[in-house]
């Protein structure tokens, strides 16, 4: 599963916007748009911080573990 799948998913499971994730990672909507449809890379310590936010492990976000 591509990271950016599961960034979309958590953020919708807990019914955010991009906006607001956005936030988490000192991102506008739009820079945070770019992120998840491929358009921008994500950095590794943002990856860290919305792991953190999610409450998720690395291997999970990045679609190497279901748990």
């Amino acid at each position: 599963m591509d990271y950016r799948i599961r960034m979309r998913n958590l953020r919708e499971d807990k019914d955010l916007t991009q906006r607001e994730v956005g936030k988490v990672i000192n991102k506008s909507q739009q820079g945070y748009s770019h992120i998840e449809e491929g358009r921008a890379e994500l950095k590794i310590d943002d990856m860290i911080k919305l792991c953190k936010f999610y409450g998720v492990s690395a291997d999970y976000f990045v679609g190497m573990s279901d748990k």
